[in-house]
C-alpha cells in the first residue's frame, strides 16, 4: 500500500506543480490546466479512459447543479449595484456617518459593506475616485486610503458566498450556504480589522503625491435612496440568514415552505437583483441589457473554472487517494492547519484566490475524515481555513495586486510593505480565529 501512496502523491504534486506552471509561467486559462490535470492524473493513476472522462463530467455537472444559479445571479447584483450606482451611495453614506476624521477606518468599512455582493477587483475601481478625493480632503497618504479600502473588500471576498472561491468550496466541500455566508462575515470582520490596523501602521511613512484622477465616480444625479442602495445587499442575507436558522427538514407549516422557498440563496439573489430595478435612475432598455449581458459573460468565465474544480474533485475521489493518505499520514493531528497551509501554498505561487481555494478544496474533499473534519462543522470550518489561507499572501503574480497598484499609482515597494503585509496578517488572523471557533462549536 504504501508504494501505491508515494505514487499517488508523486502524481498529486506533480499535477499541482502543471496547474501553477500552466496558469502563471504559460498563462493558460485555470479551466484548460485544471482539465488537463484532472486528465492526465486519472489515466496516470490507471482509470480506464472512458471511465475518467465520465467520472469529469459527473463532477463538473454535479458543482453546476449545486452553483451555477448562485454564481450567475451574484455576479448580476454586483454588476447592477455598480451600474445604478448604489455602490457610491452607500460608501457615501458610510463615510457620512464615520466622518473624515476616521476616514481610512470608514475606507475598510465601505470595503466590508460593499464587497459582500461585488468582485473586489470591481469595487476597488469602482470606489477608488472617491478614495482619492477623500485622502486629498482629508491630508492623508493614498497607500493608507487604498490598503484599508482594498483590504475590507478582500476580506468578504475570500471567506463568503457568492463569491466564486467560497462558494466552489462550499459546493465540493458540502456546506450550507447559509451558516457559510453568517460565518465567514463574522470570520471576516476580525481580518478587515487586522488589514485597516496595518494600513494605517505600515502606510504613515508613505509619502506618495494624490493621483491626479479625472474620472468623476460619483453619480451627477440623485442616485437612490440609501435605503434602496443597501436593500438589494442586505434583504438577500436575511433571507438566507433566516432559512438557515429557523427552516428544519422536517418544516411542514406555510411561512416555513414559504422561507424555505425565498431564503434559498438563488431566489434570494434574484430578490436583490429586482430590488436594483426599484427607484432606477435610467430607462433605457438597451443599458439594462447591456449590464445583463456583462453579467452574464463574467460569471461564465467564474462557471467553467469552478466546473473544472469539480471534474478535479471527482478524479481524486475515485483514485481513493484520501484513503491512502489517511493510511500514511497522521492528518488527524493537523486538522484546519491542512487546508489552510495546502490553499495559502497554492495561492503564493500562482496568485488566483479562486483557483487556489477550488484547487485545495477538490483535494481536501477526501481527506476530511481523516482530517477528523467530516462533520457539519468540521466542513464549514474547513472552508472558512481555506478562506484563510486564500488571502496570503498577494503579491505581483495576484491580478488584484496591480489593480490597486496601477489605479493609485503605488510604486511596487510600498504596495509589498503595506498591502502584501497586510494580507499576511489578515490570513494568520483567520486561521486564529477558526481554531477558535473550532474548540467552541
Amino acid at each position: 500500500m504504501t508504494h501505491v501512496f508515494y505514487f499517488q502523491i508523486i502524481l498529486l504534486l506533480g499535477g499541482i506543480a502543471i496547474i501553477v506552471f500552466l496558469t502563471t509561467r504559460l498563462k493558460v486559462h485555470p479551466f484548460f490546466a485544471l482539465f488537463i490535470v484532472s486528465l492526465a492524473l486519472g489515466l496516470g493513476a490507471g482509470l480506464p479512459p472512458a471511465d475518467v472522462l465520465t467520472v469529469m463530467k459527473d463532477g463538473f455537472g454535479q458543482i453546476m447543479k449545486s452553483l451555477g444559479f448562485i454564481i450567475v445571479l451574484g455576479t448580476t447584483l454586483g454588476v447592477l449595484l455598480e451600474q445604478t450606482g448604489r455602490t457610491t451611495v452607500m460608501a457615501n453614506f458610510i463615510l457620512e456617518k464615520v466622518g473624515s476624521r476616521h476616514a481610512t477606518f470608514a475606507m475598510s468599512l465601505t470595503g466590508f459593506v460593499v464587497g459582500m455582493p461585488i468582485f473586489c477587483d470591481s469595487g476597488f475601481i469602482v470606489l477608488s475616485g472617491l478614495n482619492q478625493s477623500l485622502a486629498r480632503r482629508a491630508g492623508l497618504t493614498i497607500t493608507s486610503l487604498a490598503v484599508c479600502l482594498a483590504t475590507g473588500l478582500y476580506s468578504v471576498h475570500c471567506l463568503i458566498p457568492p463569491h466564486p472561491g467560497a462558494a466552489a468550496a462550499a459546493g465540493i466541500i458540502g456546506v450550507d450556504f447559509g451558516r457559510l455566508l453568517l460565518t465567514g462575515v463574522v470570520v471576516a470582520l476580525p481580518a478587515m480589522l487586522v488589514g485597516y490596523w496595518w494600513a494605517v501602521y505600515a502606510g504613515k511613512g508613505s509619502q506618495i503625491d494624490h493621483p491626479d484622477s479625472n474620472r468623476d465616480v460619483t453619480p451627477h444625479h440623485k442616485g437612490p435612496s440609501v435605503a434602496l442602495s443597501f436593500a438589494p445587499v442586505f434583504v438577500p442575507l436575511v433571507l438566507i440568514a433566516l432559512k438557515s436558522f429557523l427552516v428544519t427538514p422536517d418544516a411542514n407549516t406555510v411561512p416555513l415552505k414559504l422561507l424555505s422557498f425565498f431564503g434559498d440563496p438563488s431566489l434570494a439573489l434574484f430578490i436583490g437583483i429586482l430590488l436594483c430595478f426599484v427607484q432606477r435612475e435610467t430607462n433605457d432598455r438597451a443599458k439594462v441589457s447591456l449590464w445583463l449581458h456583462e453579467a452574464v459573460e463574467k460569471s461564465g468565465s467564474i462557471l467553467v473554472i469552478i466546473g473544472a474544480g469539480g471534474a478535479f474533485g471527482h478524479v481524486l475521489a475515485a483514485m481513493k487517494i484520501g484513503e491512502h493518505f489517511s493510511e500514511v499520514l497522521p492528518l488527524q493531528h493537523l486538522g484546519i492547519l491542512f487546508p489552510f497551509l495546502l490553499t495559502f501554498l497554492l495561492k503564493t505561487a500562482q496568485g488566483s484566490s479562486t483557483v487556489a481555494i477550488i484547487t485545495a478544496a477538490s483535494i481536501v474533499e477526501p481527506l476530511l475524515p481523516a482530517l477528523g473534519l467530516d462533520t457539519e462543522t468540521g466542513r464549514l470550518l474547513s472552508v472558512l481555513a481555506m478562506g484563510g489561507g486564500s488571502m496570503m499572501i498577494s503579491h505581483a503574480n495576484d491580478a488584484y495586486f496591480w489593480v490597486i497598484s496601477k489605479f493609485e499609482a503605488i510604486p511596487m515597494n510600498a504596495m509589498l510593505r503595506v498591502y502584501s503585509i497586510a494580507t499576511l496578517w489578515m490570513g494568520l488572523t483567520t486561521l486564529t480565529v477558526v481554531y477558535i471557533m473550532s474548540l467552541v462549536l
